[in-house]
């Protein structure tokens, strides 16, 4: 027999306050919870006979278990023999036997079996940690297999170190619902409640959120609640109305969201990690793809359950909805933040100049800019050039933490054909003076991992899928990019790597020694310190829309005042293309009041952080000044 909790800490302590560790089992619909009389079993089946079967190491049967039913095709039983590690399957009318859906383990991989698991058995040392408010977030997301040498939890536990010390304040961990094959981004998950065993077991992750709120940092978990993977989804197998034959997303049939026990199934998931592993927070992949009819939509239950246990939920949504991020009460539906990646898009553009795909709705300049941090948005219901279709609505009523900013995501970067970083195609100079703009926004920042020291890396597309299904993937990349002008020539669209090969995983993993050379760590002095200047002399404030004013001056050079109208208390002044004369402070616009004078406080370009101490803006520059 397996027994998972081996390594946990040594401290008995409480969980913290409205996250209570050990839930009842009637919380969770689904799923093997060990309590005092043994395992209780429940799984939801269209199957006349079911019955539990507990298993050796090699898939012999040790013992089955009929399992009764009850209303709404549940079917429960309690394995009384049952014990903490103990392997199972579920079996139907003398079928193959086929692993939970609501696993929370895999130690064989999504087609084993499943792994009973006793959250209890975990003592946690983070009693002392207090959740952050959602507005002091400046979040680092991280795939936990690419971000180090290792790939696993307890190696990403020993590098938390290193983000504290940068200045982020969370992490932000993508999928770890478990996926076939020993590599993936996480998106293709098909176990939601089983962290993927490639990254260590179930206590391997707890310990490092432990480590985290020890260290100060939130923890946010990207979760899937669009669609299943391709591979190991075996919902179909134990009932038909998992997923709405009427209805389709971009990958594959929806899901069935108006039956209350799929409902039920998404509905308790983030509860579930926030009760048995702390997490704070959530982002939701393709919000856009989550379609409900319901009196009241899915999204807004699944914000109201994370809230009523002190967490918080961003979406991503690419349509600029303000009702998702405005408040219950006002007929939203009460997330804490959107991906707003306007920001990122007209930034690309302003630096690279490319502009196809979704780019080409983008001039790539600084009134767009400025429009973009004024609103949060730069798409509040225009129309875009590239399908004359209306996009976004106004977001006047949206805070701007809300607003999620990054120059790097996951997407941005590993969506490209050889998952080059912005870093790779743009200035060291263009590179530092639009990292410095990220750092200081009133909106809330997100960094990519590497992102800090300018990584020299790629962040690829990569699956290890079986050879069919691998090989439709492999072609159906080469075909995204089949269009562009890069690769209308067919050799060099065959260069693009193949997601199924080892090599484009490996080649995707941090190089941590990058730090200690140049320019790499020239650039994390700078994240370094003009993320101490955001917490220092920036955002002591609310951050309403009435404490920033947004100017483009001459010559597209942009202005970020901060403070009152005629109270302006610091000016962070951008250019991220060069080649313009040094900035104009006694420009009555940026006049700070109070027979006050700017005096300079950081620049991006100064030689430390790799630059070569050349006048602004002859090269690409942010510059911040305090009123003194």
């Amino acid at each position: 027999m397996h027994q998972e909790n081996k390594e946990s800490g040594s401290v008995p302590v409480g969980a913290p306050e409205l996250r209570p560790l050990s839930a009842p089992s009637s919380l969770r619909s689904q799923g093997a919870e060990v309590n005092g009389a043994g395992v209780r079993y429940r799984t939801w089946c269209k199957h006349e006979q079911v019955q539990v079967v507990i298993l050796e190491d090699n898939g012999d049967i040790i013992r089955a278990i009929q399992l009764k039913p009850e209303s709404g095709d549940y079917y429960s039983g309690i394995d009384e023999a049952g014990a903490p590690g103990d392997l199972y399957k579920y079996r139907f009318n003398e079928s193959d036997p086929y692993p939970d859906p609501a696993s929370r383990y895999q130690p064989f991989g999504v087609h084993g079996p499943s792994m009973v698991i006793d959250a209890a058995a975990y003592r946690w040392n983070d009693e002392a940690w207090a959740a952050l408010a959602f507005s002091d977030l400046i979040i680092y997301e991280l795939h936990v297999g690419t971000f180090t040498p290792e790939g696993t939890f307890r190696a990403a536990l020993d590098r938390l170190t290193h983000i504290a010390a940068l200045g982020a304040t969370a992490i932000e961990l993508m999928p770890l619902g478990d996926f076939s094959g020993e590599r993936n981004w996480g998106y293709d998950g098909v176990m939601l409640y089983a962290p993927a065993r490639v990254y260590g077991t179930p206590d391997d992750l707890r310990a490092l959120v432990d480590a985290a709120h020890t260290l100060g940092l939130a923890v946010i978990l990207d979760v899937v609640y669009n669609h299943f993977g391709p591979d190991g989804n075996f919902t179909g197998i134990y009932h038909d109305r998992y997923h709405d034959p009427k209805d389709e997303t971009p990958w594959g049939t929806a899901l069935n969201y108006a039956a209350a026990p799929v409902r039920a199934f998404f509905l308790e998931n983030a509860p579930y990690w926030m009760r048995e592993f702390h997490i704070d927070g959530f982002r939701l992949d393709a919000t856009h793809a989550i379609q409900d009819n319901s009196e009241r939509h899915i999204l807004a239950e699944i914000a109201d359950a994370v809230h009523a246990l002190g967490g918080f939920v961003i979406a991503e949504d690419d349509r600029n909805p303000p009702r998702l991020v405005m408040e219950a009460s006002r007929g939203g539906l009460g997330f804490d933040g959107v991906w707003a990646d306007d920001f990122h898009h007209v930034v690309r553009v302003l630096l690279t100049n490319q502009r196809e795909s979704y780019y080409a709705n983008f001039a790539g300049n600084s009134r767009e800019l400025a429009q973009t941090l004024t609103h949060g948005w730069f798409y509040r219901g225009q129309k875009q050039p590239s399908n004359g279709q209306a996009r976004g609505g106004d977001p006047a009523a949206i805070a701007p933490p809300k607003f999620v900013y990054c120059i790097s995501n996951h997407d941005q970067v590993g969506n490209r054909a050889f998952g080059e970083r912005v870093n790779h195609l743009t200035s060291a100079a263009a590179y530092r003076a639009a990292s410095a703009l990220l750092c200081l926004v009133p909106q809330t920042p997100m960094l990519f991992m590497g992102q800090e020291w300018a990584a020299s890396t790629p962040f690829q597309f990569f699956t290890d899928h079986n050879a069919e299904l691998g090989k439709a993937i492999a072609e159906g990349r080469r075909n995204e990019f089949k269009d562009f002008a890069a690769f209308r020539d067919s050799d060099l669209l065959e260069l693009i790597p193949n997601p199924q090969a080892a090599d484009t995983f490996l080649l995707s993993k941090l190089r941590w020694d990058e730090l200690a050379e140049a320019p790499h760590a020239g650039t994390f002095l700078l994240y370094r310190d003009f993320l101490r200047l955001r917490r220092t002399h920036l955002f002591g404030r609310s951050r309403s829309r009435d404490d920033y004013t947004v100017i483009e001056l001459a010559d597209g050079i942009l202005a970020l005042l901060l403070g009152r109208a005629g109270e302006f208390d610091c000016a962070v002044l951008t250019d991220l293309t060069g080649g313009h004369g040094p900035p104009n402070l006694n420009d009555v616009r940026l006049a700070p009041g109070g027979d006050r004078d700017w005096q300079l406080l950081l620049t991006s370009n100064e030689m430390r952080f790799g630059g070569v101490g050349a006048e602004p803006f002859s090269v690409p520059t942010t510059i911040v000044y305090e009123a003194v």
